[in-house]
């Protein structure tokens, strides 16, 4: 005769939780998405902005330049 023998695996707890700090740390993540979303949109150095004026009035210039007089 065999005997069975019940098996009983112990299953870990779930991790506890404060729902507060999650909501906090879920909108600290969403403002630097955010940030980081307008870093490459708006970041551009001064020099950046300085070269990109002066490309366009040179343009300007040469088109100016080219214009017939009627």
């Amino acid at each position: 005769m065999t005997t069975k023998v019940a098996v009983w695996t112990v299953k870990p707890m779930a991790e506890i939780l404060s729902l507060s700090k999650a909501r906090k740390a879920k909108a600290r993540a969403e403002k630097d998405a955010t940030a980081e979303a307008n870093r490459l949109k708006f970041g551009r150095t001064k020099a950046q902005k300085l070269q990109d004026a002066g490309e366009k009035t040179r343009a300007e210039k040469h088109i100016e330049g080219h214009k017939r007089d009627e």
